[in-house]
């Protein structure tokens, strides 16, 4: 399935008083791994940066002058996210200014019920604990250590590591032995573990060309290299 990972940057808190979008970062996830695709503008926000939100993001007016205004940005954005499923922590926030910014260009606003909450997830998950994105990242062992300061695209990549935590994403496929209760096959992967198989084939997401590729950068790594074990075993299914 996919889904798109996104966060914002604002010249405030609140766009009923004028505040404006200055940042997006989108990530595209396919069952919840990173595909690198990717969407990411800087926005010209046609008014001044409030001190607190340079304070957090260090966008200044200067560097956003000549950057596009949302209008101008506006139809690359909705193109990549489709209809898909939005990923965003704190949704409130970023779809308050989101659906502000189209509202202002006499679009539709993107339906709330699209949202997957990650911060309403770690609440469900974490009762009584600290939810935000670096406490998650502590919690989880995710490296966010060049998040000095805020920026779209890097904390919508932080995110969709943390949403994959959160849902369990990573080790869906795994199974402990003996606790199959489908009645579908399984069987033992490279380290041990009980792997369910699908009944619908998983499609590819590289080419050829692209396969070919890590070939040839795998045996300049040597025998050794784990991957000569995985080709192994694709040459005997």
């Amino acid at each position: 399935m996919r889904e798109i990972v996104l966060d914002t940057e604002t010249t405030g808190l609140d766009p009923l008083r004028g505040d404006r979008l200055v940042e997006i970062g989108c990530v595209e996830v396919v069952n919840r791994f990173v595909t690198g695709q990717v969407f990411h503008r800087y926005i010209n926000p046609e008014r001044p940066m409030s001190p607190e939100a340079f304070a957090v993001h260090g966008l200044s007016d200067a560097f956003l002058s000549d950057k596009p205004v949302f209008r101008d940005i506006a139809a690359d954005f909705l193109a990549f996210i489709g209809n898909d499923p939005l990923v965003i922590h704190n949704a409130s926030f970023d779809m308050g200014f989101l659906n502000a910014e189209l509202k202002r260009i006499r679009k539709g606003p993107l339906a709330s019920d699209r949202v997957i909450d990650t911060l309403m997830i770690a609440r469900r998950k974490h009762p009584g604990q600290q939810n935000s994105l670096d406490a998650l990242c502590a919690r989880y062992g995710i490296d966010n250590s060049r998040r000095t300061r805020h920026g779209a695209l890097l904390d919508a990549e932080i995110l969709a590591e943390v949403y994959a935590e959160l849902t369990g994403g990573k080790q869906s496929s795994l199974l402990l032995a003996g606790d199959d209760r489908t009645g579908r096959s399984a069987e033992t992967n490279l380290t041990g573990v009980l792997v369910r198989q699908s009944e619908v084939p998983v499609i590819s997401l590289i080419s050829a060309e692209e396969r070919e590729l890590h070939r040839s950068f795998v045996s300049e790594i040597g025998e050794k290299a784990l991957w000569n074990a995985y080709f192994a075993a694709e040459s005997k299914s």
